[in-house]
């Protein structure tokens, strides 16, 4: 057994909350969408997101290919799709892939595939997003998205380099290369390793096909968005280099969103093997360990797909993100009434310097404890 299983079987939350915070929140927001007579999933407004994020990916594309657009500006339309492909996987299959999207298991299914189509994969984002961030934010040796990174330290209880001393000046640049690297090497990893441990059939899905459906749809998008436009007389010089900018933009992007939400002042961390039981409820806990920023933004509320309400997506995944600025009044009240944290940075560079500070300490643990 491996040592994040060892883990995942050993931690527990508390099951005690006897001032019964979360029954009594769940209860006020589904009041809230019945009092309205409106469904907790998507509506005309995330279907008209959808055709845009949509076009900022796949228009460009096609003025590429048919070479309406030629020497060095080819680059611009390369910056677009990459704002494609972050608001894709922001906006449109985050909320697929936690069932959000609708209230009907085939759209859901069928979006959730859009992270294929710009080189991810939905069953291995699934496994580690919806299971291991959501159940076990800011655990270390259980959340992935804080696991020991190259040359980044992004926990109190990773183990500590020499070169993390220097990575809130370098981390930036790092987070540009994020998609490259989960489209290339991190999707294919996973996979091997959640066939290998057993999380593929204990999660109901078969080992043989999800690799024949990563190995096709991966082989389809890099011939697509990689070879193609090389095929039909892109020079390569411009082809490859627009095709890394693409993704280095959404990956710096998304990395950056994700960041700000657990990786700043305020949120705590655990480790698992130090500290199996949990003293708080899971709902309690993702109070604890989850910040939200730039909540007047209505821009970014729109492009990062509500993910700067971080608090109300962990407490409620499974309700659209388009919800979240009216839930997060509900939340607010409730979390005051009951004496608990609720982590804010009222600006993205707040957020943002927020987040730099904690790296900074992450690589001098000395200074932060000075």
């Amino acid at each position: 057994m491996s040592q994040t299983a060892a883990a995942s079987k050993s931690v527990k939350f508390s099951k005690k909350d006897p001032a019964m915070f979360f029954k009594t929140l769940h209860s006020r927001v589904n009041s809230y969408f019945t009092d309205h007579n409106i469904q907790p999933t998507g509506n005309s407004k995330m279907y008209i997101k959808t055709i845009a994020m949509f076009s900022f990916y796949i228009v460009p594309f096609i003025l590429i290919l048919a070479g309406v657009v030629t020497g060095p500006w080819v680059f611009l339309l390369y910056l677009i799709i990459g704002i494609g492909v972050a608001g894709i996987g922001l906006s449109i299959m985050h909320d697929a892939n936690h069932g959000s999207y609708s209230n009907k298991k085939w759209v859901n299914t069928l979006l959730g595939y859009s992270v294929n189509l710009v080189g991810g994969s939905s069953f291995t984002w699934k496994i580690q997003h919806n299971l291991m961030h959501h159940t076990y934010t800011n655990i270390y040796h259980l959340d992935e998205d804080i696991d020991d990174k190259p040359f980044l330290r992004l926990s109190p209880h990773g183990k500590l380099k020499w070169y993390h001393k220097f990575q809130h000046i370098y981390a930036p640049a790092l987070y540009s290369l994020a998609t490259v690297s989960w489209i290339a090497f991190k999707d294919v990893k996973q996979l091997i390793n959640y066939n290998r441990t057993g999380v593929t059939k204990s999660q109901g899905f078969s080992p043989a096909i999800e690799t024949v459906v990563m190995i096709v749809t991966k082989g389809a998008y890099f011939f697509v968005f990689a070879g193609l436009p090389i095929m039909l007389g892109i020079p390569w010089y411009f082809a490859i280099p627009g095709f890394l900018m693409a993704h280095m933009l959404a990956g710096f992007v998304i990395t950056v969103i994700f960041q700000l939400a657990h990786v700043v002042e305020g949120p705590e961390h655990h480790d698992a093997l130090e500290t199996p039981v949990m003293e708080n409820t899971w709902a309690i806990h993702q109070l604890k360990t989850t910040a939200n920023f730039s909540p007047k933004n209505k821009l970014i509320t729109w492009f990062v797909g509500g993910l700067n309400f971080q608090v109300e997506h962990h407490l409620f995944p499974n309700i659209c993100h388009i919800h979240y600025p009216k839930i997060s009044e509900i939340v607010r009240a409730t979390v005051k009434e009951f004496d608990l944290p609720y982590y804010e940075h009222k600006k993205f560079m707040e957020a943002y310097r927020s987040h730099i500070k904690v790296l900074k300490s992450f690589g001098n643990p000395q200074l932060a404890m000075a």
